[in-house]
C-alpha cells in the first residue's frame, strides 16, 4: 500500500509539472518581444532580422521589435541577452564573431557562448564578398594580393567589427597569401560600407545584403566570394579559392539564441515558430535575394555547430595572432 501511495503521489506531481509547463507556454508571449541585433541598422544581420521579425510577429501574436545594440563586434548585444530575464520575450540574432571568435580574443568576456545561451535555430549561412572602391586598380583577388605584397601595410580592408566574419575572412586571406593588410573595424557593415563608398577605405569583406545594391549600381567592384562555392545570386563571381588560393573558405552565419535559463517549453515554441518562418517560401525568397541561405534546424544541432566553429576559429585566432586591440 505504501508503494502504491508513493506511485500515485509521483504521478500527481508529474501531472502538476506538465500542467505548469503547459500554463507557462499558454501564457507566452504576454507582451512585446525584442529581437536584439549587435550591429548598426542597414547591415546584413539587421536585414535578416527585419525580414524574419515581420513573420514572427504574426505567428506570436505580439509585436516583435528589432533593437540594434551596435559595438564590440556584436558582443554588446550578446552581453545584454546573457543578463536578460529568461522568459522568452527577448531573443538575439547572433553571429560567428560573437560566439566562436570573441571568446578567444576578448579578456574577461561578459558571457560564455557555450553555457549562457539557449540555442533556438540556425537562421542563415552565406559567404562574404570582397569588394573594392572603384579607385582600386585590382580586378581580381590575385591582383589585390599583389598590391598588398608590393607595398606592405598600404592595403586596408574594413569589416563590421573586430573578430567578426569579415575580419576573419581578411585575416585568413592574409595568412594564405602571406601578405600584410590593415584591418579597419567598424560598428557594423553599413558604416564600413559608407566609408568604402566615400573612398576612406579601399575594400571590405562585406555581408552580401550590404554590398549587392552598390555592386549593381556600379559604385563598388566585387572581386570574389569567400565561401566554398559560387553564390547562386552572383554565379559570375569567382570564389577566393578558385582565384588562386585553394582551400580558402570563410563562411558567415547568423543564429537565434535565448537566455540560457529560458524554460524548455518556451525554447521549443521559439524553435517551431522560427523554423516555420525560415521555411516559408516568401521569407526564403527575400533572404535568398540578399544572398543569404536559410538554414533552420534544431537547437541541439545549432549547439554542436557553435562548439565546432568555436574550436576551428580558435585555432585561426591563435595562428593569426588576432587581438581585441
Amino acid at each position: 500500500m505504501k508503494q502504491s501511495g508513493l506511485v500515485c503521489c509521483a504521478v500527481a506531481v508529474s501531472g502538476l509539472l506538465v500542467a505548469a509547463g503547459a500554463q507557462a507556454q499558454a501564457g507566452f508571449p504576454s507582451k512585446q518581444i525584442t529581437m536584439l541585433v549587435g550591429f548598426a541598422p542597414g547591415g546584413g544581420t539587421d536585414t535578416a532580422a527585419r525580414i524574419v521579425a515581420k513573420k514572427v510577429s504574426s505567428a506570436m501574436g505580439q509585436p516583435v521589435v528589432v533593437e540594434n545594440n551596435a559595438g564590440a563586434g556584436g558582443n554588446i548585444a550578446n552581453e545584454i541577452l546573457a543578463r536578460a530575464t529568461p522568459d522568452g520575450h527577448m531573443i538575439l540574432l547572433s553571429s560567428v564573431g560573437s560566439l566562436a571568435v570573441a571568446p578567444h580574443i576578448v579578456a574577461n568576456l561578459a558571457y560564455n557562448p557555450l553555457r549562457d545561451f539557449a540555442p533556438l535555430t540556425m537562421a542563415v549561412t552565406f559567404p562574404n564578398v570582397l569588394v573594392v572602391h572603384p579607385s582600386v586598380p585590382a580586378k581580381t583577388v590575385g591582383e589585390f594580393v599583389k598590391m598588398a605584397a608590393a607595398k606592405p601595410g598600404t592595403v586596408n580592408y574594413g569589416s563590421s567589427g573586430i573578430g567578426g566574419a569579415g575580419h576573419l575572412a581578411g585575416e585568413l586571406l592574409a595568412m594564405v597569401a602571406n601578405v600584410q593588410m590593415i584591418h579597419v573595424p567598424y560598428k557594423g557593415g553599413a558604416p564600413a560600407m559608407a566609408d568604402l563608398l566615400g573612398g576612406q577605405i579601399m575594400s571590405i569583406f562585406s555581408a552580401p545584403p550590404t554590398a549587392i545594391p552598390h555592386i549593381k549600381a556600379g559604385k563598388i567592384r566585387v572581386l570574389a566570394v569567400t565561401g566554398p562555392a559560387r553564390s547562386a545570386s552572383m554565379p559570375e563571381v569567382p570564389t577566393v579559392a578558385e582565384s588562386g588560393f585553394p582551400g580558402y573558405e570563410a563562411l558567415n552565419w547568423y543564429c537565434y539564441l535565448a537566455p540560457g535559463k529560458t524554460p524548455r517549453d518556451i525554447v521549443q515554441r521559439w524553435n517551431r515558430e522560427l523554423v516555420a518562418v525560415l521555411s516559408d517560401n516568401e521569407t526564403r525568397t527575400q533572404l535568398l535575394s540578399h544572398a543569404m541561405d536559410p538554414a533552420p534546424g534544431t537547437g541541439e544541432a545549432l549547439q554542436k555547430y557553435i562548439e565546432r566553429e568555436y574550436a576551428v576559429w580558435g585555432k585561426v585566432v591563435k595562428t593569426a595572432g588576432i587581438t581585441s586591440n
